[in-house]
């Protein structure tokens, strides 16, 4: 397939990379343009390209962008055809985005980037720390594969979306419509905790907005307590005890 990965931070280079390995044309694009895109991620065969530039002609756009910032690429995306699939990997952190009344009120959170962005999106990769999408991805058949859920209104731009999870080594949960994929939110049971195919859906299931929203925003506080340089298994394990 044609994508293009809008970012190339941790989450977005990573993509790029796995993707391009997988044997897909992948063009990396980013508000600080081409030249920021790292070597290694070039390596991979992902090729550079100018933000105004990359969106158009391609199958699949990936947006590894902050949460709040796809409205400003609402003009990019008028022109876009409708059966481009875009994906929306990102995550609500007020202290990082600030305050967004509309979220902070209940509205999911990719509910809320597709009403920015002017048009449908794919909830995926958001539920998985960067350190396991870079790290554990595995061909698939591998005994206690990773999954990765992914939520959409449109089936076909779902199936999609689940083969290129499965490119990327973990394997895909079908979790729904894009209402739905509130329970794969910041700081749900099945938010980066490095569930398996057989255990995700009962985390999934056992999302509550409630609690974990005060679970996402005790987040600084508890990862503070890992102390210095914690690894990605202190943070899935952090994740985890807080649903225990």
């Amino acid at each position: 397939m044609k994508i293009t990965v809008i970012g190339a931070g941790a989450i977005g280079g990573n993509l790029a990379a796995k993707l391009s390995t997988a044997g897909h044309d992948v063009q990396v694009a980013g508000a600080r343009g081409p030249e920021a895109v790292r070597a290694e991620v070039l390596e991979s065969g992902a090729r550079a390209a100018d933000l105004a530039d990359a969106v158009q002609g391609r199958d699949v756009i990936v947006l590894a962008i902050p949460f709040g910032v796809a409205g400003k690429l609402a003009g990019l995306f008028a022109s876009v055809p409708a059966e481009t699939v875009v994906i929306d990997t990102s995550n609500y952190y007020p202290h990082l985005s600030g305050q967004i009344e509309a979220v902070d009120n209940g509205e999911v959170h990719s509910v809320w980037n597709a009403e920015q962005l002017g048009r449908p999106v794919v909830k995926a990769w958001n539920a998985a720390l960067a350190e396991t999408q870079r790290t554990k991805g595995v061909p698939a058949g591998t005994p206690g594969r990773l999954a990765i859920p992914v939520a959409g209104d449109f089936e076909e731009a779902r199936r999609v979306a689940m083969q290129l999870v499965d490119d990327t080594g973990f394997d895909p949960y079908d979790a729904g419509t894009l209402a739905d994929s509130w329970r794969q939110q910041p700081n749900g049971p099945a938010y980066c905790t490095e569930l398996t195919l057989d255990e995700l859906p009962a985390a999934l299931a056992a999302a509550d907005r409630v609690k974990d929203t005060r679970v996402r925003d005790s987040l600084p506080e508890r990862f503070a307590a890992l102390g210095a340089n914690p690894t990605v298994d202190d943070v899935v394990e952090m994740n985890r005890a807080a649903h225990r």
